[in-house]
C-alpha cells in the first residue's frame, strides 16, 4: 500500500475560514479513492507562498529527510498551495523526486509530477507559472490600491501607529488622530533637536516624559518621519511618481519645523556631545585656535577633584572651571539691561508684533494666491501627461518642481498664520528678567546655559590669555562692553566684514 504525507496552506488568517477544511476534504477523497495511506499532515495557516520559509513546510522537509524511505507521495490540493514562485517550486519538487524518490501530487488539478515524464513536467510547470502570474496581478492591484489610498486620498496605511497618534475608525474610515499627551513629547523632541540638545540627552528627557519607543534609532526615526508634518511617504508605482504627499491627518509639527530638522539632520555630525553640569561651557566656548574646549576633572594633592577647560593642543588653554565660570557670571552682571531699556523694548516689541501680525496676514494671503496658481500648473501638467502630450521625464521633472513648491508654500502659510497671542504672553512674563542676567544664567539648566551662550554670542565665544573674546554679540547685551574689557571679563571686538571668527593664532 502506497503511503503519503500532505501539505495544506492558505495566505492570510481569516482570508478563507473553510480553506484548510476544503483542502482536507479533497485530499481525503483522493487518498480514499486511490487507496493511499496518510502518514502525516503539515499545515501552514496565514503564511505566504512567496518563499519556503514557513514553519510547517520546514518541518515537512525535516520529516522527508528522515522518513523518505517510507513515503511515496506528497499531496497538495493545488500546486499554488505549494509555492507561487515557479522557478523555486520546480527546483524543490525535482529535488523531492530525484533525492528522495517522492512525487508531488496536485489533487484537484489531477497532476502527478514526474520529472522523467515530459507531459507531467510541462503541466506542472504551466500550473506554477499561472499561479505566479496570478500572484503578480494580485500584487499589482494591491500596490495600485495602496498608491491611490496614500497619494490621492492622503491615508496613512502602515500597520504600526506612529508615536503621538491613535488609530480610529474601520476600513476606509480608519485614520490617525492626535494623542495630545504623546504629541507634546514629539514637539519637545523636535524643539530640543533644533536647540542643539545632544541626541542622547533628547532620548533621556523623552523617556522621562513618557516616550515608549525602543531602539538606538528611535529618536532619529521620530525626527525623520514626515507623518508628523501631516505628510505621507509614497513609493513610485509604474509611471506614477513617489515622494511626499499631503495627508488627511492633523500634523503635530508645522512643515517649516520639519523641513528645518531634515536639513539639520543631513548636516549633523555623529560626534557624541556629552553634557556635564560641572562644566556647562564644554564644547561651547572655543580656544583661540578655533577648536571647542573640552573639560575634565583633575585630582589635587588633597584628593579633591577640580574641573578644567582644556584645548586638545597642550600649549593652548588650560583654564580653571571656577575661574572661567566666575568671569562669565561677572560678564553676565554687566550684560543686564536697565529698567528704561526694558520699557523701551516692551513698547517697541508690542508695536513690532502688532505690525508683524498685519504683515503676516497680507503675506499669507499672497502665498495662498501663489499656492492656487502653482496647484493649477500642477493640474495642467497632469492633464498633459494623461493626454500623452508630454513624456514621462518632462512630467516627473515638473511634478517634482511643483510639488516641492507647494510643500514650501503650505509650510509658509502655516507659519504666517500662527497665533501671535502666545508671543505677547511670553514677552510680558519674561521681559523683566533681562534686568538680572546672572540670575537667568545660574537658574538655567546645563542645556539652557549652552543655548544661552550660543545665542548671545552667535556661537563665537573664545578664550585667550585669561579673558573671553568674541567678534559677535547681541547688541542689547553689549552696552557695557568697555567695562567688561576693563575688568578683564570679556573682550568684544566687532568682526570685520571679511572675518567670521577671531583670526587663528599660530601653534
Amino acid at each position: 500500500m502506497k503511503r503519503a504525507i500532505r501539505y495544506l496552506r492558505f495566505s492570510q488568517l481569516g482570508q478563507s475560514n473553510g480553506s484548510i477544511e476544503r483542502q482536507e476534504l479533497y485530499t481525503d477523497q483522493y487518498l480514499q479513492y486511490n487507496n493511499i495511506q496518510l502518514v502525516d499532515s503539515f499545515i501552514d495557516r496565514g503564511k505566504s507562498a512567496k518563499s519556503f520559509d514557513r514553519p510547517d513546510f520546514i518541518k515537512l522537509q525535516a520529516f522527508i529527510a528522515k522518513h523518505y524511505k517510507s513515503v511515496d507521495y506528497l499531496l497538495v490540493d493545488q500546486l499554488d498551495r505549494f509555492s507561487r514562485d515557479a522557478g523555486e517550486a520546480m527546483n524543490m519538487v525535482k529535488q523531492f523526486q530525484k533525492k528522495y524518490s517522492i512525487q508531488i501530487i496536485s489533487v484537484t488539478e489531477g497532476i502527478v509530477f514526474d520529472y522523467d515524464t515530459p507531459g507531467s513536467f510541462f503541466r506542472a510547470g504551466l500550473q506554477l507559472l499561472l499561479a505566479e502570474e496570478d500572484n503578480i496581478n494580485r500584487s499589482i492591484k494591491v500596490r495600485g490600491g495602496l498608491y491611490t489610498a496614500r497619494a490621492k486620498e492622503g491615508r496613512f496605511l502602515t500597520r504600526e501607529k506612529p508615536f503621538g497618534y491613535t488609530k480610529v475608525g474601520q476600513g476606509k474610515q480608519r485614520h490617525l488622530e492626535v494623542n495630545e499627551m504623546e504629541a507634546k513629547i514629539v514637539r519637545l523632541i523636535y524643539d530640543m533637536f533644533l536647540r542643539n540638545v545632544p541626541l542622547y540627552k533628547i532620548k533621556e528627557i523623552a523617556y522621562q516624559s513618557g516616550f515608549d519607543r525602543k531602539g538606538n534609532m528611535a529618536i532619529d526615526r521620530v525626527l525623520a518621519n514626515p507623518v508628523y508634518a501631516g505628510l505621507v511617504k509614497v513609493e513610485p508605482f509604474k509611471d506614477l511618481p513617489g515622494g511626499l504627499f499631503p495627508a488627511i491627518h492633523e500634523p503635530i509639527v508645522d512643515k517649516i519645523t520639519w523641513t528645518m530638522v531634515q536639513s539639520k539632520m543631513k548636516k549633523e555630525d555623529k560626534v557624541k556631545v556629552t553634557v556635564d553640569d560641572e562644566i556647562p561651557l564644554r564644547g561651547v566656548v572655543k580656544c583661540h585656535c578655533g577648536i571647542p574646549l573640552t573639560g575634565a576633572p583633575s585630582r589635587g594633592k588633597s584628593g579633591k577633584y577640580f574641573y578644567y577647560y582644556k584645548c586638545k593642543h597642550s600649549k593652548h588653554n588650560n583654564i580653571s572651571a571656577v575661574k572661567a565660570h566666575e568671569q562669565f557670571l561677572n560678564a553676565c552682571d554687566l550684560m543686564s539691561v536697565s529698567e528704561k531699556q526694558i520699557k523701551d523694548i516692551r513698547d517697541g516689541s508690542y508695536a513690532s508684533i502688532e505690525q508683524e501680525v498685519k504683515t503676516n496676514k497680507k503675506k499669507a494671503l499672497d502665498k495662498k494666491h501663489e499656492l492656487e496658481e502653482i496647484q493649477q500648473r500642477l493640474n495642467a501638467v497632469e492633464e498633459k501627461w494623461f493626454r500623452d502630450e508630454i513624456n514621462k521625464d518632462t512630467y516627473e521633472r515638473w511634478y517634482s518642481t511643483y510639488s516641492d513648491h507647494i510643500l514650501t508654500l503650505t509650510a509658509s502659510i502655516e507659519r504666517l498664520n500662527i497665533n501671535q497671542g502666545k508671543a505677547f504672553e511670553i514677552l510680558e512674563s519674561n521681559l523683566d528678567l533681562l534686568g538680572d542676567m546672572r540670575h537667568i544664567y545660574t537658574k538655567s539648566g546645563t542645556l539652557q546655559k549652552r543655548e544661552f551662550v550660543n545665542m548671545v554670542f552667535d556661537g563665537n565665544l573664545y578664550y585667550q590669555e585669561g579673558i573671553y573674546r568674541t567678534p559677535t554679540m547681541m547688541e542689547i547685551f553689549s552696552h557695557n562692553a568697555s567695562k567688561m574689557e576693563e575688568k578683564g571679563y570679556l573682550l568684544y571686538k566687532k568682526k570685520r566684514d571679511n572675518f567670521s571668527v577671531i583670526p587663528q593664532s599660530g601653534r
